[in-house]
């Protein structure tokens, strides 16, 4: 039988000759083929995935160093382009549509041997926090089908908690990694902007776009984020700082010891009594443990979800604009009259209500009217938060929070309110907005059964220290 911990782990096995790349490939397309009633899957690359590990296989037989991902069978997010097989970002406007080039995050897993197996539902276009915004259906949570995974990289988070791939790469606008990685009780990492380049991402919002990593333990996104973070020549907003060796570092015992928490995030109205409570309780422990944990005051919460869907959904409403029936994607076949009517009734027909509504919204912040008053309001609240950030890390060398409000809700709960479901990024937006690295860590279970998590943030391309205080936290 078949058995997955560790990325080192199962590197061991495949040295020891206790198991093979192809068994380790068939294993996770049963549990896929079990599984499909979660809907996490999209596409599957079962032949493909095969030929891979076979292939991986001859080349350890023949003596040739293992890569980093030797092996390793990864799921990728429905946002990421990979050379010759469909990406859509689960939206009917690009159905159909085949990537021409690989994203270099998965180029670069490619180099170290990964096998990826299939490409992943999601909210369309990366836009949500239930992943019920799928063309494609829903995504159902694992451990309760009745209840959503969170959004938008749903499908990448149910994936890995139910045992389908070993990784998932997902993306993270605005908490779309962390908040479904609460939800179903995994890792999910967003780094540093710019530490991962954006290249081959679908953009929702530039500004904010960052791929993430779901994971089993802290220690395999630490050798992932290794492997995709750096510099590259295709985006000119990566950074070109020294990528550490960050599995390596996290096995160092310089853990980080002055950790600050928002007092307004544990007394909002929104946040669970549970959540609060089991989350007051663990920063008394770690005080006890040595810890230095503080409470500082946070003011601008409020702001927070109203800043980040102003921008966000002005930079969606540029970034969409190019899908318009013309070059690719979804055409209309209703009888036309002109050039516009083309564009009005492909979009309509090809995109979602979600999309929709946050194209709209951010046309309507960058009208002319109402420029200033909304989008330039926004970017300067937006350049506030980046100062409170910096002198909050030059006191402290972790934040955290809940990561979401709530645990995991019944599927289509909140649909009737938008209000209410932009309101579970309350906690995650912050990091994106600021451009700081936030982990969520799987620690906690809710007396309904569904677990959660604390989200751990530090300062900027100080993943090292992330991970470190990340992987001390039990």
């Amino acid at each position: 039988m078949f058995r997955f911990d560790t990325i080192k782990d199962y590197h061991a096995q495949l040295s020891a000759g206790q198991t093979s790349c192809i068994h380790a490939v068939d294993y996770y397309l049963e549990q896929i083929s079990q599984q499909a009633s979660l809907n996490s899957f999209l596409e599957v690359f079962a032949e493909e995935a095969k030929n891979r590990a076979l292939f991986l296989d001859e080349q350890r037989a023949a003596g040739k160093p293992l890569g980093k991902l030797h092996g390793v069978v990864v799921g990728i997010k429905d946002v990421l382009s990979y050379e010759g097989h469909k990406v859509s970002a689960a939206s009917k406007i690009l159905e159909n549509f085949t990537a021409v080039y690989s994203a270099t995050a998965i180029q670069k897993i490619l180099e170290e041997g990964a096998i990826i197996i299939g490409r992943q539902n999601c909210d369309e276009f990366a836009m949500g926090s239930s992943n019920e915004n799928s063309a494609y259906g829903p995504v159902k949570n694992a451990i309760d089908p009745t209840r959503v995974p969170g959004g938008s990289s749903g499908g990448s988070a149910v994936a890995i908690q139910s045992n389908c791939c070993m990784i998932s790469l997902g993306s993270d606008t605005g908490g779309s990694v962390r908040q479904p990685a609460d939800f179903c009780g995994v890792v999910g990492l967003k780094p540093s902007y710019g530490r991962i380049s954006r290249y081959g991402l679908i953009a929702y919002a530039s500004s904010f776009d960052q791929i993430g990593i779901f994971s089993k333990t802290i220690l395999d996104a630490a050798i992932v984020l290794e492997v995709i973070s750096g510099a590259d020549d295709f985006d000119s907003t990566v950074s070109f700082k020294e990528v550490p060796l960050y599995s390596q570092e996290i096995n160092k015992e310089e853990t980080p010891k002055k950790v600050a928490y928002f007092k307004e995030t544990l007394s909002h109205p929104g946040l669970d009594p549970e959540i609060k409570k089991q989350i007051e309780e663990y920063l008394q422990s770690l005080q006890s443990k040595g810890y230095i944990v503080e409470a500082i005051d946070f003011s601008l919460l409020p702001y927070l979800v109203p800043t980040y869907y102003v921008l966000t959904t002005a930079e969606a409403s540029s970034n969409l604009s190019r899908f318009d029936g013309i070059k690719y994607g979804h055409r209309t076949h209703d009888k036309i009259e002109d050039l516009t009517d083309l564009y009005k009734k492909s979009r309509t027909e090809g995109f979602g209500e979600e999309v929709k509504r946050r194209i709209l919204l951010g046309s309507f912040v960058l009208s002319a009217g109402y420029f200033d008053a909304y989008f330039t309001k926004a970017q300067q609240v937006r350049q506030q938060l980046v100062d409170l950030t910096t002198n909050l890390f030059s006191q402290y060398d972790i934040l955290v929070s809940p990561t979401v409000p709530s645990p995991a809700f019944k599927l289509g709960e909140n649909n009737h309110s938008a209000t209410e479901m932009f309101l579970a990024d309350i906690y995650t937006v912050y990091a994106n907005l600021v451009g700081i690295p936030a982990i969520s860590v799987p620690l906690f279970k809710h007396s309904n059964g569904m677990p959660f998590g604390l989200q751990v943030m530090s300062a900027p391309f100080n993943e090292v220290a992330l991970l470190r205080f990340s992987a001390s936290l039990s």
